[in-house]
């Protein structure tokens, strides 16, 4: 018998039997969809929240003084804290790095502030930011109203701003807030745009919607206590030109802070990259722990396919008689009921397949801006081991038919 042949009689042994067929081919395929659900549901939101991440500035760096923000102790001993970033180093940065990315110098003004319009207030914890002409671009903050600062108002420090949505719906409900003037640390600034709303950030904050976006010499002109800490952050167009951009950036910082050679950076770089290897962590464990309930399932499978095919021989062991009487050898006999397990897992991995990928990106649907995704990876492995699986459960009744003695076989009732 060829390998048609034996496909065929699979396929009427598995039709003979049609209902005990049915409910091992559904064990076998719940454990591949199990497999490849959870591993497309996971590539899924992993290319979502990659483009979130990317939204959010996983393709830039920030750089800052280091031990200025954050002192900390190591080995009982306080660590050396460094000068803020000055305005004109951020600047001078911003101007020597500008042919290599693209650089947005911002700095807070505050965190706490009440804004006031029309006789009304908003709560005291809006956030009054001063950025340059990249800021909006870097943060990837878009406009839902009005227009950007205009190069005049960032090179004279225009009285203008760029608000989000909570501040509108709190002092502009049901109209827009262009043109209209709003009142802030002890200022009149009107509004020139509204940002689109954002909703919480990853933070836990508000995001862009309790911000007011000045320019940057605005910000910069303000009367204030002490001196601004100014915000450098640099993004790359291409995620592969990150490290020479990070290098090239800490040469030209080095340079700019004055900082002597054999000293340690006076500043440090801090890419979010490391989300995304956070989350590729995340994603591997997730898949493990998928793969181990996968097995387990799948393991349960095994022996009920191996239970059902001994049966099966059980049942067949005159039929096995008759073939060896008419020729068939035991290669012939092995390789039918080898086959037919094969069948049987194909059969119920197929639908398997197709349920994990319909359920895994069912899933990823939680996550906003998911795509649907065909993981050929994935459902490659998943018919190979539906193939491994149909072989590891019919070579134990497979040897035994073939050594089935045909005599013996004839007289079998």
């Amino acid at each position: 018998m060829n390998l048609l042949e034996n496909i065929r009689e699979a396929l009427r042994s598995i039709s003979s039997n049609l209902l005990r067929t049915i409910l091992t081919a559904l064990i076998v395929s719940i454990g591949i969809m199990a497999l490849v659900g959870i591993l497309t549901g996971i590539d899924a939101m992993k290319g979502s929240l990659d483009q979130t991440f990317a939204s959010l500035g996983a393709n830039s760096f920030d750089l800052r003084a280091k031990g200025y923000q954050n002192r900390g102790r190591r080995g009982g001993v306080q660590s050396k804290q460094y000068s803020p970033l000055t305005y004109l180093e951020a600047t001078k940065y911003k101007e020597q790095l500008a042919g290599e990315a693209e650089v947005g110098v911002s700095a807070q003004i505050t965190g706490a502030a009440e804004i006031k319009a029309g006789g009304q207030k908003t709560n005291p914890n809006m956030q009054v930011v001063a950025g340059d002409e990249n800021y909006l671009k870097i943060q990837n903050y878009n406009l839902a109203e009005g227009r950007v600062f205009s190069p005049t108002e960032l090179s004279t420090g225009a009285n203008v701003a760029i608000v989000g949505d909570e501040i509108k719906q709190k002092l502009f409900p049901g109209r827009s807030p262009v043109g209209q003037y709003i009142y802030s640390i002890n200022r009149r600034f009107q509004v020139v745009g509204l940002l689109e709303k954002s909703g919480a950030s990853l933070g836990g904050g508000g995001g862009a919607d309790r911000l007011v976006l000045l320019p940057l010499i605005t910000g910069n002109q303000l009367p204030r206590q002490r001196a601004l800490t100014y915000d450098v952050k640099t993004a790359v167009a291409k995620p592969e030109n990150m490290t020479f951009v990070m290098g090239q950036a800490t040469g030209i910082m080095r340079a700019v802070r004055h900082d002597r050679l054999g000293r340690e950076d006076s500043f440090e770089l801090d890419s979010s990259e490391s989300l995304s290897r956070d989350l590729d962590e995340l994603s591997g464990n997730m898949k493990f722990g998928g793969g181990l309930i996968s097995f387990i399932t799948l393991l349960g499978a095994c022996i009920a396919l191996m239970n059902i095919m001994l049966v099966s021989v059980t049942e067949r062991t005159r039929e096995i008689g008759i073939r060896k009487a008419l020729g068939a050898t035991s290669r012939q006999i092995r390789q039918q009921f080898l086959i037919e397990a094969i069948v049987i897992c194909v059969l119920g991995g197929a639908l398997g397949i197709v349920l994990g990928v319909a359920g895994g990106n069912a899933l990823a649907l939680f996550i906003p801006n998911s795509v649907f995704i065909i993981p050929w990876l994935w459902i490659a492995l998943g018919l190979i081991i539906c193939v491994g699986v149909g072989l590891s459960s019919g070579i134990y009744p497979a040897g035994k038919a073939a050594a089935l003695d045909p005599i013996e076989s004839l007289r079998y009732e």
